[in-house]
């Protein structure tokens, strides 16, 4: 079981300097250290009501790969859709900055999301962008508010009084950097609302300003950002700027504190590797079996989805997002007592062949953490975003007692949101052992899924999880499965697969 190192973001490094606190972490750093001033308390979006999770992909995008995640609120329709157009913004221009370069090995684009503060006042939702054009990776941040007693959504700037605000904010993160000795050039913050678009409080009510990647400094630093006391920054404060200021100090008191023992504690909790409720009632090495997964969620629809395997008797595999897991853990529950299977498709659908080690197994541990929390059994597949797998990736998924799944059938329903269309490839396509893959984030695909289950049926298929498919066999930590067809040994992905494997032996 991962262990408290992921818990809540925790980072690598972080420095501290008098006065105003100050992160400068190592390139590799992506949130603060506990004990860090610009620590931000993230809220459980599970605890949120009305929250859900919405994904967007890039379409039809060739060799672009393209993943976001944000959350929806049902009171909050105006953030939701400010939400949708800042990040769709940056995504035509991704678009637009990749089509002009077609050579680009895989550029990628990625969007993942933390609720920064949440009360009956205010919700604050903080966007993390990551883009890589084929040359190294880029992160912006962006935190966007709902005031709720005013029904706006607003940029972070909407934090403070007003310019005159912002240009004394600007002064006092700019001496809090100057003569500091770090590799932040003090002379690039100005008072300019771009600038100053990632703003949340700490559990002191302290004034947290982050900056993204190159805005400060010719070189990526990775996550830098300033605490700025409370007695300091309330004078510059708006009406909704006190509001989320109060929602972060409230938390802190009512939230009672879990010590690192506690943590530990339940972290390690022992739990059983994760098997279907109904495992051992189909033997498909007698009849024909295909295994239906579906990634990336939940999602909106993902009950809908459940109530259609429910009424038909069929089970699948579910790939969930670790970040998506985490807002909607009660429909991993309900998977565990239909009968299904939740695997795991990272935290936040990074693509794992351009990271390290290092970042491959926190990628995989986040979101081994959050499913087994919620279904009280420890993954044993995963499945790689976009497919994309290697020699690293299959030996951390070894270390971890992770299979690697990716599928036989595709149904492009990340593309065609026909769902005649995505039934039809779903069984024109299959055959006995086939693992077929979809996306339960999207609608189209939970409106194919009756036609879908109700063909196969017919055609005297039993739909099972994807373990099921390999019986007595089983499946290897580390070895890649597409198929469980006759031929197929156990389950191998070919001469690929083996090469990977002879390769990644010490």
């Amino acid at each position: 079981m991962p262990k408290l190192r992921f818990i809540g973001g925790i980072a690598l490094v972080a420095a501290t300097v008098a006065g105003c606190g100050v992160a400068i972490p190592s390139p590799a750093e992506e949130d603060p250290l506990p004990s860090e001033p610009t620590m931000i308390n993230y809220v459980d979006p599970s605890q949120v009501q009305g929250l859900s999770v919405r994904n967007m992909n890039g379409g039809d995008t060739g060799d672009r790969r393209v993943h976001v995640a944000y959350p929806s609120v049902d009171d909050a329709p105006r953030l939701s859709e400010k939400i949708r157009r800042t990040v769709t913004e940056r995504l035509d221009r991704f678009t637009r900055d990749t089509s002009m370069n077609t050579a680009l090995p895989h550029p990628e684009f990625n969007v993942d999301w933390q609720l920064a503060a949440a009360s009956d006042q205010v919700i604050g939702v903080r966007l993390r962008t990551g883009e890589s054009l084929g040359a190294g990776w880029a992160e912006s941040r962006t935190t966007v508010w709902y005031d709720r007693v005013d029904r706006r959504a607003l940029d972070s700037s909407a934090l403070l009084r007003g310019d005159s605000a912002l240009t004394e904010l600007a002064r006092i993160v700019r001496e809090s950097l100057n003569g500091k000795g770090s590799r932040v050039d003090p002379r690039a913050i100005r008072p300019d609302a771009e600038l100053f678009d990632s703003l949340s409080f700490n559990p002191h009510g302290e004034l947290v300003v982050e900056f993204d990647d190159y805005q400060v400094a010719g070189e990526s630093l990775g996550r830098v950002a300033v605490a700025v006391p409370a007695a300091e920054v309330a004078p510059l404060l708006s009406a909704t700027g006190l509001r989320a200021q109060r929602a972060a100090a409230e938390r802190a008191r009512t939230s009672p504190p879990m010590g690192p023992d506690e943590s530990i504690k339940a972290a390690n909790t022992i739990k059983p590797p994760a098997r279907s409720s109904k495992a051992g009632s189909v033997d498909c090495a007698r009849v024909k079996c295909v295994a239906l997964t579906y990634d990336d969620g939940p999602g909106p629809d993902t009950g809908r989805l459940l109530d259609t395997l429910a009424r038909a008797g069929a089970r699948a595999t579910f790939f969930s997002a670790g970040s998506n897991a985490a807002a909607r853990p009660e429909l991993l529950w309900r998977m565990r007592q239909e009968g299904h299977l939740v695997a795991n498709h990272t935290w936040s659908h990074r693509d794992l062949t351009s990271l390290s080690s290092s970042r491959i197994a926190d990628q995989l541990d986040r979101a081994q953490y959050t499913i087994a929390q919620a279904t009280w059994q420890v993954p044993t597949l995963m499945r790689p975003p976009y497919g994309a797998s290697s020699i690293q990736v299959a030996a951390v998924a070894r270390r971890l007692g992770l299979s690697v799944v990716r599928w036989s059938v595709d149904t492009e329903d990340r593309r065609d949101r026909d769902p005649g269309a995505i039934a039809d490839r779903a069984v024109s396509q299959a055959r006995p052992g086939a693992i077929i893959l979809m996306h339960d984030v999207h609608g189209a695909t939970v409106d194919a899924a009756p036609e879908i289950v109700r063909r196969l049926q017919e055609k005297g298929y039993t739909l099972v999880t994807v373990p099921e498919l390999y019986g007595s066999r089983g499946m290897e930590p580390g070895r890649t499965y597409d198929s469980a067809a006759s031929g197929g040994g156990s389950g191998e992905s070919g001469s690929v697969t083996r090469a990977l494997e002879k390769q990644a032996m010490p």
